[in-house]
């Protein structure tokens, strides 16, 4: 049996770091986990070929071998989704569909005729078996929540590794949280359900043998969904590190209540993380009233950011704007607030209803919703009926982002990190290609581009005060530098 399993195209989006790529000689930031686990479900027996619309294109040939074809994509995927399906069509090569995109819209999708909804671990045995039968069916879904104890090493060999700027991993799906715009919940659960730690340390082992010696994103929803199993794994984790002589950077997706716990923080820096991921919303109390951002309320907003920063994380941040409870003086607010922080990568989206979340029901239920969401929390156009003035909103918006990124704010707001920021943790070894990326650095935000002046004084004062953190500092800037492209391009 040829399977050929694609990734669609990402488009140029925050989470695409599209612009710090030729920094350090990488065509894409992450690859395409769910079809690297979904190839590990396989018959080994089973040819497969893998291609990642990021890295490479999908070829003639590469369609004409194939008895199907596998698609997985994200809702920002689907412009690249459409293309694929019709030249796979035009080929008459049957098409077997999943992933978030397909799992939270089935209905839009008539014209694919085989669909894997939700999680594939308790239908993979179907699918294979109907197959090899040659009766593939037209949906495949189970809402049981399948362990992830019986989930396999991704098939890392399906990929070139050198392409990627960083190597994704999962511990745990599902979030005890409930956000209203969030569909975390609708397709994993509020239960988080985990591997054990010696089976994540195995999936490490098989990167490390395989030569990855670079960052590892741990892609869980909520990394802290089930406070005491990630210690657990946060104590291998740091044994792990300690045996190996190039310990690898890690970054992750939390709730802001680890602020709340000093010895998850300790545990977390010594197990090698540098970066988490946190969803702080908005700093207007009624608005996380509003979307049930329970986790982030009566609480110093601040001063949790300032305790992770103080523990050795760097916190990326993500906002919203466009809530019912919003006023004029959003933009404004979330700007001071951002600033204060020192939250030097701040994602702030637009507001939109996803499918299958409380949001998308209730703005259904009140006749507000528009348009199916593109998923991506860049794009300024609303799927929605706002309460605020559409236009108000869509220029706070696109003038709230610009002015973040414009080099002034943004390397005023990466001293205000470094200020609080105490690096801990195992030490990381400084690669070739982050030595090319800084001295390219140098070239492209010290002559070439706008700010130039900024960035210089931010280069000096960087190694004048802050040394220890030199490192992430230069990344911080040649990051800075893909977040005012896409910010450019509003």
């Amino acid at each position: 049996m040829n399977l050929l399993l694609v990734s669609p195209a990402v488009p140029d989006t925050f989470w695409s770091f599209r612009h710090v790529l030729p920094f350090v000689f990488k065509k894409a930031a992450f690859p395409p986990l769910g079809l690297l686990t979904i190839g590990a479900m396989l018959p080994r027996e089973w040819s497969l070929r893998l291609v990642d619309l990021n890295v490479s294109r999908l070829r003639e040939r590469d369609l004409a071998w194939a008895d199907y074809v596998l698609i997985s994509a994200m809702i920002v995927q689907e412009p690249s989704v459409r293309e694929v399906v019709d030249r796979c069509r035009a080929l008459g090569k049957p098409i077997i569909a999943g992933g978030p995109l397909f799992t939270t819209a089935p209905e839009r999708f008539a014209d694919i005729p085989h669909l894997v909804l939700g999680e594939a671990e308790n239908v993979i045995a179907a699918l294979v078996a109907d197959m090899q039968a040659g009766r593939v069916q037209g949906v495949y879904q189970d809402a049981a929540k399948p362990s992830l104890e019986s989930t396999p090493v991704p098939r890392w060999d399906l990929i070139r590794l050198a392409d990627y700027a960083t190597m994704p991993v999962q511990f745990s799906r599902g979030c005890p949280f409930d956000c209203e715009f969030c569909d975390i919940v609708a397709m994993y659960g509020r239960t988080p359900r985990l591997k054990t730690p010696a089976q994540f340390t195995r999936e490490l082992d098989a990167l490390w043998t395989a030569g990855w010696r670079s960052s590892v994103f741990v892609v869980d929803d909520n990394f802290i969904g089930h406070k005491v199993k990630a210690k657990a794994l946060l104590r291998e984790l740091a044994a792990w590190q300690a045996r190996h002589p190039h310990p690898l950077p890690l970054l992750t997706e939390a709730s802001l209540n680890l602020a709340d716990d000093p010895e998850l923080l300790e545990l977390m820096v010594r197990a090698g993380f540098k970066k988490v991921f946190v969803g702080v919303e908005t700093p207007d109390e009624t608005c996380l009233a509003e979307c049930g951002k329970v986790q982030n309320t009566h609480r110093d907003l601040l001063g949790a950011i300032r305790t992770m920063q103080g523990a050795g994380l760097e916190v990326m941040g993500g906002f919203i704007v466009g809530f019912d409870h919003d006023r004029g003086n959003i933009f404004e607010r979330q700007h001071r607030f951002i600033q204060e922080a020192g939250v030097v990568t701040a994602m702030v989206g637009l507001l939109n209803a996803l499918p299958r979340t409380r949001l998308f029901e209730r703005l259904k239920a009140e006749g507000r919703l528009l348009r199916a969401s593109t998923g991506n929390n860049l794009d300024a156009v609303l799927n929605f009926v706002p309460r605020m003035d559409r236009d108000l909103l869509v220029s706070g918006y696109r003038r709230l982002v610009q002015r973040l990124y414009a080099p002034r704010d943004y390397y005023r707001r990466a001293i205000t990190f470094l200020r609080s920021y105490r690096p801990h943790g195992p030490r990381v070894r400084v690669s070739p290609s982050e030595v090319w990326a800084f001295a390219r650095s140098l070239w492209v935000l010290g002559v070439r581009t706008r700010g130039r002046r900024a960035f210089w004084q931010y280069l000096v004062r960087t190694l004048l005060f802050h040394r220890r953190a030199f490192g992430e500092a230069m990344n911080l800037a040649i990051t800075g530098h893909h977040f005012r492209k896409v910010a450019n391009q509003l």
